[in-house]
């Protein structure tokens, strides 16, 4: 099986657990107690946020044969802390988000056999910018670790770590919003092996999830 056929069929899986754990997300939210429905949106403000994301990308500057066109598909869960105010002056004002996320699904698609894992980020920082509109831009630096059946890529390690940069929008919806970015991951073993190429993945997430502003 080609590495594009692995990613298609990587892909329709990961959408139906996407789905799945926003079905969950649903049950859960109409589950909990809430106030009377509230028709302004909820903006990125001091409280909490959870969301459930899938997403994926490819490696197009690896080593041929190694890395190069190496690709994955994710799919998590986030948990945030919104700690601050809005602070800053300009286009640059915004709120500081502590985050972590749980990744029951990472599959990576690479030459000498696919790779199939989980991961933990427990470091998220993110800087939600002035919400304009239904618009709310922010960027994000992050990582943590995976742990997969086969090394990544062959013949360096199963543990590596995943530093990760992003930049997108959250939509928001009224008590939801959606979330939308660009999203750079790095897989390393951090040259626990002495075999140590790193993977670079360029790609997209997408997230559905609710912001729970303190009272």
């Amino acid at each position: 099986m080609t590495a594009s056929r692995g990613l298609i069929r990587g892909c329709k899986l990961s959408v139906v657990i996407f789905l799945a754990l926003l079905s969950c997300g649903r049950g859960t939210a109409r589950a909990q107690a809430a106030p009377p429905a509230e028709d302004a949106d909820r903006r990125p403000e001091r409280g909490t946020e959870i969301e459930v994301w899938s997403g994926g990308g490819a490696n197009p500057l690896g080593s041929p044969g190694v890395t190069h066109g190496n690709a994955i598909w994710t799919a998590g869960l986030r948990y945030g802390w919104i700690l601050s105010d809005a602070h800053g002056k300009g286009i640059l004002r915004g709120r500081f988000e502590y985050a972590v996320d749980a990744i029951p699904v990472f599959m990576v698609f690479q030459p000498g056999g696919h790779a199939y894992g989980f991961g933990f980020d427990p470091w998220i920082m993110r800087w939600n910018f002035e919400t304009h509109r239904r618009i709310s831009p922010y960027i994000e630096l992050g990582g943590g670790g995976l742990i997969t059946t086969r090394e990544i890529p062959v013949g360096e390690s199963r543990f590596n770590f995943t530093p990760t940069a992003a930049f997108g929008v959250n939509i928001l919806r009224g008590k939801y919003h959606w979330s939308v970015d660009f999203r750079v991951v790095h897989i390393s073993d951090a040259e626990l092996t002495k075999f140590n190429p790193g993977t670079d993945t360029f790609g997209v997430r997408v997230g559905w999830g609710e912001y729970r502003n303190a009272k």
